[in-house]
């Protein structure tokens, strides 16, 4: 009829397709990002359930860098492996019972400590500087010259005031010493609230070389990566369906007048 416009379409299977949608190439590449996500995902997760420990720090002890409250990821690891600087996690009857406690060690076995010379902690005649601190008191009471038996740790709180640690067992047998094997983990980071990897204690380095820090970066990034290989080979399946749907309106031809 004269005035009429029809439009033809490409041709119709009948219904809606139930089938694959993308190219068979993307379709195996999705199923491949989702399966190595998936692997890298819970593989990070169980490597750090094999190495690291979360831990509730309940007090001030450790202010600034770990406040009350705040929950740490603490890499487990042998007495042996300490070295000055690192925040530990230990047991010991003469200081707490059945609880585990978190502080610093300043000095290990064969290291002379005690303070303060203005205004600094001295280990091996050394002035540290512990820029952790930032900037609050060292310590307000006075540590005489302590030799650090071999085998065990000198420890300290990060709030040097009001902290129950070395300095307030000076008395015991072992001058507030604490032994190797009481460490059970060595602290990484603080995890909640997210205030991430602890700081370096650089002050040390003077006195010896530092721990090195354990996997935490290692695993957080495939944990991210496996998750985004996971969400993102989900996602090819409904971008080709949109995708396909776009191609087929381009397809539709308007056909003039008859």
């Amino acid at each position: 009829m004269g005035g009429e416009s029809t439009t033809r379409t490409a041709p119709r299977s009948g219904g809606k397709s139930t089938g694959p949608v993308g190219s068979k190439a993307g379709q195996r590449l999705s199923g491949l990002a989702v399966a190595l996500g998936i692997v890298l995902f819970l593989g990070g997760f169980g490597w750090a359930a094999v190495v690291y420990r979360p831990y509730t720090v309940p007090t001030t002890s450790m202010t600034p860098t770990i406040d009350a409250g705040d929950r740490v990821l603490a890499q487990r690891v042998d007495g042996s492996e300490i070295r000055r600087g690192d925040v530990v996690v230990f047991n010991d009857k003469s200081w707490v019972t059945n609880a585990s406690v978190v502080k610093r060690v300043v000095a290990v076995g064969g290291d002379t400590v005690s303070c303060c010379t203005n205004g600094k902690l001295t280990v091996n005649g050394k002035q540290i500087d512990e820029g952790y601190l930032k900037g609050s008191v060292v310590e307000d009471k006075k540590i005489p010259t302590v030799t650090v038996p071999q085998g065990r740790l000198f420890l300290l709180g990060d709030e040097r005031q009001g902290s129950l640690d070395s300095s307030a067992h000076l008395s015991d047998a072992a001058q507030g010493t604490v032994a190797r094997s009481a460490v059970t983990a060595r602290v990484d980071a603080v995890v909640w609230p997210m205030k991430g990897m602890l700081e370096r204690p650089t002050g040390f380095e003077t006195l010896g070389a530092l721990s090195q820090p354990g996997p935490l970066r290692i695993i957080v990034t495939l944990i991210v990566a496996g998750a985004v290989l996971v969400l993102g080979g989900g996602a090819y399946g409904p971008i080709a369906k949109r995708m396909g749907g776009r191609r087929a309106r381009a397809r539709t031809e308007p056909v003039g007048a008859r």
